[in-house]
């Protein structure tokens, strides 16, 4: 059974996942870049995005290690 905690968590990343999707699928379709700084524009957010989803990762990855300390 998932803890209020791991369930956000997980809720969380779906979220992002799909905004990232979303985001990939405007880059692809080109109607709506029009320009190279809008493309840089949407890159950089799936950049952030994807950062976003390392930080969650790594924020796990502390609280593991200080349950175990």
């Amino acid at each position: 059974m998932l803890t209020h905690n791991s369930q956000f968590e997980k809720e969380l990343k779906q979220l992002i996942a799909q905004i990232i999707e979303e985001r990939k699928d405007t880059l692809s379709n080109g109607l709506a870049v029009v320009d190279y700084p809008a493309y840089k524009h949407h890159v950089g957010i799936i950049q952030g995005l994807r950062l976003a989803l390392e930080m969650c990762d790594e924020a796990s990855l502390a609280i593991e290690r200080r349950k175990r300390n």
